[in-house]
């Protein structure tokens, strides 16, 4: 394949719903171009991009794929991604990488759910965006009403670029840009170009004075052209366009028929000659605050958006060159590592097939293998430059799960496939969990879960068991209490003696120091697990060595990683030690440790002890008309309701949630919203549990 300068490359990210047709549409758009001889389907599990096994047996994108096409003098490199949410980590990669994005809609439904959950992501993004209503010629078909669905969804910015109609049985498309029509036959592929019909013609008028008013008003210049001349040339109405679309303020809107071969060309074109590429959008910053230029003549820098690890290959990772050129057996730095990789291969990808190439240059997109030290979100750089691309930002988890092998010969087997399904998809999050004794998997849903499962069976060979984790409770006192304990044994020879007095307090920050004691020291000991112990040497007359006070701490200190009520961690106590008795033979360390940690566990359970439970912040965006359900539901899960704000058709609702009732919210918000809500999560607060709770839960432990 020839090498493309940075204006001839499109890079351009296909989304939309669940079934809306991108799959279908990439490889329409590579058959169009004379890249695959026959056309695959989904259907028949022979398509480019979906060639993942998972992928064939389930008839849905799982993993956002690279696709390349030429058409006209320009490369268009394609991401078919996913269309459901539990897989937006791979949206997340391909928004970081794209420079368009096309967002695919049926025709037989308008914008839905998945279409909402995701224009959500890109806007974010603030990427220029085009929309195409998809399977134009289905009997159940209603283009009027996809096109307003999309006013709906992004405003009076959409605009129309093209309409469909039926003329004597035969499926035709106008476009009101080059005032056309385009006639189909049965089998589509090549339209015959027309004339627009009488009867059309008021109608493609206005709607092509519509576009001229819209690319005008995203130009100065076009704007004094078009009070000049009352009009704007087709030239004229492009650049507009692309101006409208890098600002993010115009969605111009086709309409296709992806199965059937209909408009695929002249929507290539559209992307040749008006979406903008690498080079045409705002120069990035570095995180060192450099400006990176999309241009050839420059150090070369390449972003790694994407890690693969497949059978008999093993790890491909995938890049777009940000700045410069890379050719083969470049030797770039790791900016994170300061490690040197060497390139020996490059590719373009088409799916499962590799092509090398010698050079790629600012804007493509390419892969190499078996890079040693690199991992997704890294940048490779010229030695010296001071570049460091800044790393995508993945979602926040939203379900999480203890993760075990059933046969516990595979746990080693288990981790190492659990640190590459991470390493390939980053929203996977794994932690062992020292205080709860338990390996953690998060994840974005129950379908995602269901993946990860598939593949530890699949491509591992690992069974797996997955279970809802424990809750990281925290334990603490409610009032203050005194208690004293002796630790003495005699077993022949020197024995074991320590005797302690203790009482102790909750503690709070900014509390004035105890009464009634002669403070000789104090100790501040900040928990790993949060909040304090506070620890006062109050000892006088030297009933208890200086030597022993450690000991004494460390006593309590291992108390307070067991709590007495749960074993949970303890936290926001102080402690005064204020008597108590040694003998000069047999006390020791381990003597007032023993002491110390009996005495402080009978002194807890004696300060009306309670537990503490995760308190999480949570958002939930939703469609007004379904607010009703998740509030009951939110209420029904023991949630305080912080607030609710507008946004257009959506409200977000603000709530805090015990962690305990979190569990399977996912699949509960999905089932009572048809999966039109969103939400998110993240740590706020530990809280008193309620009476009922806290019995529950001591019972358990008993």
């Amino acid at each position: 394949m020839k090498i493309y300068d940075d204006k001839h490359i499109k890079n351009v990210a296909f989304v939309g719903a669940h079934k809306s047709g991108k799959t279908t549409l990439a490889e329409t758009m590579l058959f169009e171009a004379g890249l695959v001889k026959r056309r695959g389907s989904v259907e028949n599990k022979n398509t480019v991009s979906d060639y993942h096994e998972i992928e064939q047996e389930r008839e849905t994108t799982i993993f956002a794929t690279p696709l390349h096409t030429e058409w006209r003098n320009y490369k268009i490199n394609i991401i078919d991604t996913p269309g459901l949410d539990d897989f937006i980590g791979e949206i997340a990669s391909t928004m970081r990488v794209a420079d368009s994005v096309v967002t695919l809609v049926n025709a037989q439904h308008g914008v839905e759910v998945g279409t909402e959950i995701i224009w959500n992501y890109v806007d974010r993004f603030s990427r220029p965006t085009l929309f195409v209503i998809n399977q134009i010629d289905s009997p159940n078909a209603d283009f009027d009403e996809s096109f307003k669905s999309i006013v709906d969804l992004v405003g009076n910015n959409a605009i129309k670029i093209q309409f469909p109609l039926v003329i004597d049985g035969a499926q035709c498309i106008i476009d009101v840009l080059k005032m056309k029509m385009y006639k189909f036959g049965p089998e589509g592929g090549k339209p015959e170009k027309l004339e627009i019909p009488a009867d059309q013609i008021d109608l493609a008028n206005e709607l092509h004075n519509e576009l001229v008013e819209k690319a005008a008003e995203n130009d100065e210049e076009l704007m004094e052209l078009y009070f000049d001349k009352g009009t704007l040339n087709e030239d004229e109405m492009r650049e507009g366009i692309k101006k409208g679309m890098l600002n993010h303020e115009l969605f111009p809107v086709f309409c296709i028929s992806a199965l059937n071969d209909m408009g695929s060309g002249r929507l290539m074109g559209f992307i040749d000659n008006v979406a903008p590429s690498a080079a045409d959008l705002k120069a990035e910053q570095s995180v060192e605050n450099e400006t990176i230029e999309c241009k050839v003549d420059g150090p070369t820098s390449l972003f790694i958006f994407k890690t693969l690890y497949e059978p008999n290959l093993g790890q491909i990772s995938f890049f777009k060159v940000k700045s410069g050129e890379i050719k083969q057996n470049d030797k770039l730095e790791n900016s994170r590592n300061d490690e040197t990789e060497i390139l020996n291969q490059l590719y373009i990808i088409n799916g499962k097939n590799r092509e090398p190439v010698e050079k790629l240059s600012a804007g493509d997109i390419g892969a190499t293998l078996k890079l040693k030290y690199t991992e997704t979100n890294d940048t490779l750089r010229t030695k010296g430059s001071n570049i460091t691309i800044k790393p995508i930002n993945y979602p926040s988890s939203r379900i999480s799960k203890s993760v075990n092998a059933v046969d516990k010969n595979d746990e080693e087997k288990l981790n190492e496939a659990l640190k590459k399904i991470h390493s390939q998809d980053p929203t996977v999050i794994i932690k062992y969990s020292k205080e709860l004794k338990q390996q953690i998997l998060s994840c974005q849903g129950e379908l995602h879960l269901a993946t990860i499962d598939w593949t530890l069976k699949k491509l591992y060979g690992i069974e797996a068991s997955f279970e809802q984790p424990k809750i990281t409770y925290r334990e603490t006192i409610q009032r203050s209490a005194t208690t004293s304990y002796k630790h003495k044994k005699q077993s022949g020879g020197s024995g074991q003696f320590g005797e302690v007095h203790i009482k102790i307090e909750p503690y709070f920050e900014g509390m004035p120091e105890p009464e009634g004691f002669n403070i000789r020291g104090k100790e501040e000991v900040e928990l790993d697990w949060g909040g304090k112990l506070v620890f006062y040497n109050c000892i006088v007359g030297g009933v208890i060595d200086t030597r022993y006070l450690p000991a004494v701490l460390k006593g309590i200190l291992e108390v307070m990683e067991e709590g007495p009520l749960t074993k949970s961690y303890a936290r926001d106590i102080r402690v005064m030690l204020f008597d108590g008795k040694m003998h000069a033979v047999d006390s020791n360390d381990i003597s007032f440790k023993i002491a110390a940690a009996h005495a402080f566990k009978d002194a807890f359970l004696n300060a009306k002890p309670k537990l503490l439970e995760p308190i999480h912040e949570l958002t939930v965006k939703v469609p007004e008309e379904l607010m009703g359900n998740v509030m009951t539901d939110l209420q029904s899960r023991r949630s305080i309701i912080l607030g609710m704000d507008s946004d257009g058709k959506y409200q977000t609702i603000k709530a805090k949630t015990p962690l305990a009732e979190m569990y399977k919210y996912s699949t509960t918000l999905r089932s009572i919203t048809q999966g039109r809500a969103s939400f998110s999560t993240k740590f706020s607060s530990f809280e008193l549990v309620p009476n009922n709770v806290q019995e529950e839960l001591i019972k358990k432990e008993a």
